[in-house]
Protein backbone atom coordinates (compact mmCIF):
# COMPACT_ATOMS: atom_id res chain seq x y z
CA UNK A 1 0.00 0.00 0.00
CA UNK A 2 1.14 3.46 -1.08
CA UNK A 3 1.87 5.76 2.25
CA UNK A 4 2.50 9.42 1.44
CA UNK A 5 3.96 11.36 4.83
CA UNK A 6 3.63 15.16 4.75
CA UNK A 7 6.37 16.94 6.91
CA UNK A 8 7.87 20.82 6.93
CA UNK A 9 4.98 22.53 8.34
CA UNK A 10 4.79 25.25 11.12
CA UNK A 11 3.85 28.14 12.36
CA UNK A 12 5.47 31.37 10.72
CA UNK A 13 4.38 35.11 10.25
CA UNK A 14 2.84 36.82 7.56
CA UNK A 15 5.68 37.24 4.62
CA UNK A 16 7.17 33.83 5.52
CA UNK A 17 8.27 31.05 3.70
CA UNK A 18 8.45 27.52 4.65
CA UNK A 19 8.86 24.05 2.09
CA UNK A 20 6.34 21.16 3.22
CA UNK A 21 8.07 17.64 1.79
CA UNK A 22 5.94 14.72 0.77
CA UNK A 23 7.75 11.41 0.93
CA UNK A 24 6.49 8.55 -0.95
CA UNK A 25 6.72 4.85 -0.19
CA UNK A 26 4.87 1.43 -0.55
CA UNK A 27 4.90 1.79 -4.89
CA UNK A 28 4.90 -2.55 -5.81
CA UNK A 29 4.00 -2.72 -8.88
CA UNK A 30 4.64 0.98 -10.24
CA UNK A 31 6.80 3.70 -9.30
CA UNK A 32 6.29 7.34 -7.70
CA UNK A 33 7.78 8.42 -11.30
CA UNK A 34 4.19 7.08 -12.48
CA UNK A 35 2.11 9.11 -11.29
CA UNK A 36 1.35 12.82 -11.25
CA UNK A 37 0.83 14.10 -7.80
CA UNK A 38 -0.82 17.04 -6.26
CA UNK A 39 -0.94 19.16 -2.62
CA UNK A 40 -4.32 20.05 -1.28
CA UNK A 41 -5.61 21.90 1.98
CA UNK A 42 -7.67 21.91 3.97
CA UNK A 43 -8.41 25.47 6.33
CA UNK A 44 -10.33 24.82 9.40
CA UNK A 45 -14.36 24.54 8.72
CA UNK A 46 -13.92 24.35 5.20
CA UNK A 47 -13.45 21.24 2.36
CA UNK A 48 -10.35 20.19 0.78
CA UNK A 49 -9.08 22.71 -1.72
CA UNK A 50 -6.65 22.12 -4.71
CA UNK A 51 -3.55 24.05 -4.46
CA UNK A 52 -1.29 22.61 -7.18
CA UNK A 53 -0.67 19.57 -9.33
CA UNK A 54 3.00 18.59 -11.12
CA UNK A 55 3.16 15.82 -13.96
CA UNK A 56 5.22 12.66 -13.44
CA UNK A 57 8.36 13.84 -15.29
CA UNK A 58 8.25 17.38 -13.27
CA UNK A 59 7.97 19.33 -16.22
CA UNK A 60 4.29 20.31 -16.48
CA UNK A 61 3.20 22.23 -13.04
CA UNK A 62 -0.32 24.13 -12.69
CA UNK A 63 -1.80 26.13 -9.40
CA UNK A 64 -4.36 27.58 -7.85
CA UNK A 65 -5.10 31.14 -8.67
CA UNK A 66 -4.41 32.27 -4.72
CA UNK A 67 -1.25 30.40 -4.90
CA UNK A 68 -0.25 31.45 -8.01
CA UNK A 69 3.46 33.26 -7.93
CA UNK A 70 4.13 32.15 -4.34
CA UNK A 71 4.04 28.66 -4.00
CA UNK A 72 6.58 26.29 -6.15
CA UNK A 73 5.61 22.46 -6.61
CA UNK A 74 8.50 20.05 -7.34
CA UNK A 75 9.50 16.80 -7.16
CA UNK A 76 12.46 14.33 -6.85
CA UNK A 77 11.74 11.05 -8.32
CA UNK A 78 15.17 9.59 -7.63
CA UNK A 79 13.83 10.41 -3.85
CA UNK A 80 10.18 9.36 -4.19
CA UNK A 81 9.85 12.77 -2.65
CA UNK A 82 7.16 15.89 -3.68
CA UNK A 83 7.72 19.28 -2.42
CA UNK A 84 6.01 22.53 -1.96
CA UNK A 85 8.17 25.41 -1.15
CA UNK A 86 6.08 28.51 -0.27
CA UNK A 87 6.68 32.49 -0.08
CA UNK A 88 5.14 35.14 1.15
CA UNK A 89 2.58 33.55 2.77
CA UNK A 90 -0.72 35.22 4.09
CA UNK A 91 -3.24 34.44 6.51
CA UNK A 92 -5.46 32.28 4.48
CA UNK A 93 -2.98 29.92 3.96
CA UNK A 94 -3.53 28.56 7.01
CA UNK A 95 -4.54 24.93 6.92
CA UNK A 96 -3.31 21.40 7.03
CA UNK A 97 -1.79 20.36 3.58
CA UNK A 98 -2.13 16.80 2.30
CA UNK A 99 -0.01 15.41 -1.36
CA UNK A 100 -2.19 13.20 -3.06
CA UNK A 101 -1.22 10.59 -6.02
CA UNK A 102 -2.93 11.10 -9.60
CA UNK A 103 -6.43 11.65 -8.62
CA UNK A 104 -6.75 9.85 -5.33
CA UNK A 105 -8.13 11.59 -2.56
CA UNK A 106 -5.19 12.38 0.53
CA UNK A 107 -4.37 9.55 2.51
CA UNK A 108 -1.82 10.79 4.81
CA UNK A 109 -2.35 13.01 8.38
CA UNK A 110 -1.22 16.18 6.70
CA UNK A 111 1.20 18.57 7.56
CA UNK A 112 -0.28 21.67 9.92
CA UNK A 113 0.86 25.28 8.70
CA UNK A 114 -0.14 28.11 10.70
CA UNK A 115 0.33 31.56 9.39
CA UNK A 116 -0.30 34.23 12.08
CA UNK A 117 1.61 37.49 13.57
Amino acid sequence: EVQLVESGGGLVQPGGSLRLSCAASGFTFSTFSTYAMRWVRQAPGKGLEWVSTINSGGGTTTYADSVKGRFTISRDNAKNTLYLQMNNLKLDDTAVYYCAQGGNPPRGQGTQVTVSS
